[in-house]
């Protein structure tokens, strides 16, 4: 089974389902999102959407649009349950009955895990609560945003968490950004921690990072800001055929999630 790990709600959604269809994955994690480049047709509706997702990486948000996003994610996953594993946002400004609240949300629709959270720049230690009701929850993994305005030191908090609750899957999407040396380094010193590999900057950090923690980095896209058939690639491109390329793309996903 090939999975995409990170992609988020497309508008249309069938729009999304067509790209996996065209990269042979079978099925994508998703999460929900403010912004939707995708409806951009020109720069300066393009600008507005990236906008809002700069609002977001920064740990910006308002209820109206974390509520509109969850209905989206709720929509594009019951329409597509079979191409579809939901994973839900949490609230990091909530205190902490509040988040523990929001992964009870994710549990009792049926998502498989707590993503992509944002913490503000600096403030990743925010991420603790969510860890402890993951663990609550039987060890939900948890995807927490990768590439800036994340810092090395937001890494290496993240990595410090994770050892605190170890049962819990702890997912650096889009291989720590610029950060990328920093994150793999960290992932080999940490068994908990993975590293999603969508958006990297050259493919030597792809080659590098599957090289040093096949069993803990994971194929993915950041959809519709990347491209499965390209992402499935670059993979491609820097394993050979059998059981390293095939746990990248898509088993040990598969494995964590109990599919």
């Amino acid at each position: 089974m090939i999975i995409d790990a990170h992609s988020h709600v497309h508008d249309p959604v069938h729009d999304h389902v067509a790209l996996l269809d065209e990269a042979g994955v079978d099925r994508a994690v998703l999460f929900g999102t403010r912004p939707h480049p995708e409806r951009a047709t020109d720069l300066a509706s393009l600008k507005r959407e990236l906008g809002v997702l700069h609002e977001t990486v920064a740990g910006g948000s308002s209820q109206g649009g974390y509520e509109t996003a969850w209905r989206e994610l709720d929509a594009a996953v019951a329409a597509h349950p079979d191409r579809f594993i939901g994973f839900g946002k949490v609230d990091l400004d909530r205190p902490p009955e509040g988040i523990d609240a929001d992964v009870q949300r994710i549990v009792e629709r049926g998502f498989r895990g707590v993503g992509e959270l944002t913490p503000r720049p600096g403030e990743a230690a925010r991420v603790e609560p969510v860890l402890r009701a993951a663990a609550d929850h039987g060890g939900l993994p948890v995807y927490v945003h990768g590439f800036a305005p994340t810092t090395a030191g937001d890494l290496a908090t993240l990595a410090r968490l994770a050892r605190r609750y170890p049962r819990v899957p702890l997912v650096i999407s889009q291989l720590g950004g610029l950060n990328w040396l920093t994150a793999i380094e960290l992932a080999r010193e940490t068994p908990n921690l993975y590293l999603e590999l969508s958006t990297a900057n050259i493919i030597f950090a792809v080659r590098l990072a599957i090289h040093e923690v096949p069993e803990r980095t994971l194929f993915g896209s950041d959809a519709p800001y990347g491209d499965p058939v390209l992402a499935r690639a670059t993979v491609e491109r820097v394993t050979r055929p059998g059981a390293i390329r095939d746990q990248v793309l898509g088993g040990t996903l598969a494995r964590l999630l109990n599919l």
